[in-house]
């Protein structure tokens, strides 16, 4: 439909309608408008005269729904102010021209799903520089260790001298000739000579302010251990990333959001999925993706408008629905999106058990406990934080991996690099300083995988010019989105 056709269709419209009548549909020769009041403006759906006037009124309600569920007032510059956001919630609910079975909270769960890929990169990234730090301060302990080191071999010399000229003098003490001796070291990796060092008689007074020996060493070293690590961390982060610019790239990703209550039950899971295509070539862009998913009737695919919905359902395939156009090039395209939700425990990933429970004397023993209910996924760089109520300080009496606490967010790190079917069940036992149990909730946790939940993947790419095989590369991730126990 031309566009001077459809503002004809509009300019017409107000001279149709007419005061105090209760009507919501006007009829003329070819078209219906079906018309609902908003404030100060009209909803207007226009369809053709042999379309179902009951589902024109419905779709019109759901219209007036999201319009009033995204818009404060329904006045002209309200809508103008959140024009790409209605009309990408009316895309949702019109595609082609034919209405969606979707619902407002459907199409408000849609709009919302977005690429996380840059907050997971930003968690690995954290990782990384918290690694950094861990091996900055192992290091500087190694160096202060050596530094202790030459200087007892340097004062006990000293000390030889000063005893042999306390007996030449009669063994007598004189506060007046004692000097004060100081050695410093530069570089716990400088040469010795055979000749031992001259002693120093320049005495010093008391120094105030001054900083301990360790954090001038811990400032000396810290550029030269930190920033080869982040650097590699970075490099490392921006190369999982790449893809061939000339092919077919493939990237499927998963976010999983769950709410626990504080004794493990569960209360709410939910899954979405995107598969995003990106063709870098126009030779490779009329192709067909043969995807694999979990037999599940709970997942809920949708593809997008120009896929054929047919194909998809029926042969598990993602095709243009006009097979003689291309897909966009250099353009990343969503083309499927999924949605798992459940409340049946025995699809959780990873279980999460926290047991604080009062000590006694101001503090809790809390003992965190983790089990891998899905046996085929294989979780990295697991984070489990413990909120601490009181004072950023913790005993830690065992743990399986590592912890770090984090004193400006006042949290207990547990750090996992892997979970898997090896090590299914871990725990940490500490005592934390608090006796509010309520407050080392909530726990949060983050991971990442290269498995999926919904097991969605592409095993096939074929170009259907050259009706071939094509070369694709592929990426999969799995996160966690917002994984909250109490």
């Amino acid at each position: 439909m031309q566009r001077s056709r459809i503002e004809g269709l509009l300019a017409s419209f107000p001279k149709l309608t007419s005061t105090g009548q209760q009507h919501t549909t006007v009829e003329t020769e070819h078209v219906r408008y079906v018309y609902q009041p908003l404030e100060e403006l009209f909803m207007v759906l226009i369809t053709n005269r042999q379309s179902n006037i009951l589902q024109d009124i419905e779709s019109l309600h759901l219209f007036a729904r999201v319009v009033t569920d995204i818009c404060r007032s329904c006045d002209e510059q309200d809508i103008l102010r959140n024009a790409f956001e209605l009309l990408c919630a009316f895309d949702e609910i019109i595609s082609e021209g034919y209405r969606e079975n979707v619902n407002l909270s459907q199409v408000k769960s849609i709009i919302e799903m977005e690429s996380h890929e840059e907050r997971i990169q930003e968690i690995i990234a954290k990782n990384k520089e918290q690694e950094a730090k861990e091996e900055l301060k192992r290091r500087a302990k190694q160096f202060e260790m050596q530094k202790k080191e030459a200087q007892k071999r340097g004062q006990g010399f000293m000390q030889g001298n000063f005893s042999s000229q306390s007996n030449y003098m009669g063994g007598r003490f004189s506060p007046a000739l004692e000097p004060t001796v100081q050695t410093t070291v530069d570089s716990p990796f400088v040469s010795r000579s055979s000749t031992p060092p001259a002693p120093s008689s320049k005495a010093r007074g008391m120094q105030l302010g001054r900083k301990p020996k360790a954090t001038d060493l811990f400032e000396a070293i810290k550029t030269e251990v930190e920033e080869p690590l982040l650097k590699s961390s970075r490099s490392s982060t921006s190369g999982g990333m790449t893809k061939n610019p000339e092919g077919i790239h493939v990237s499927i990703e998963e976010r999983v959001s769950l709410a626990a209550n504080k004794d493990g039950g569960l209360e709410q899971m939910e899954v979405r999925g995107v598969l995003t295509l990106r063709v870098g070539d126009s030779g490779n862009s009329k192709v067909r993706l043969t995807l694999q998913a979990a037999d599940d009737p709970a997942i809920n695919f949708k593809t997008h408008p120009n896929v054929d919905k047919a194909v998809f359902k029926n042969e598990k395939a993602v095709q243009m629905r006009d097979t003689s156009r291309p897909f966009p090039v250099n353009q990343n395209l969503e083309v499927v999106r999924w949605k798992f939700a459940t409340r049946d425990e025995t699809a959780v990933p990873l279980i999460i058990n926290c047991w604080p429970s009062p000590a006694g004397d101001g503090s809790c023993d809390v003992n965190i406990e983790y089990e891998l209910e899905a046996d085929q996924l294989e979780l990295r760089d697991v984070v489990v934080s413990i909120p601490l109520p009181a004072e950023p300080s913790v005993t830690v009496h065992s743990a399986d991996g590592s912890y770090f606490v984090d004193r400006q967010r006042r949290s207990l790190d547990w750090q996992l690099p892997v979970i898997n079917s090896t090590n299914k069940a871990g725990s940490l036992e500490c005592n934390i300083p608090g006796e509010n149990v309520d407050g080392f909730f909530p726990v949060m946790v983050s991971f990442v995988s290269d498995r999926l939940i919904c097991d969605v993947d592409v095993i096939d790419v074929q170009n259907l010019e050259a009706n071939l095989s094509a070369q694709f590369t592929k990426e999969i991730l799995l996160a966690a989105d917002d994984y909250t126990i109490g």
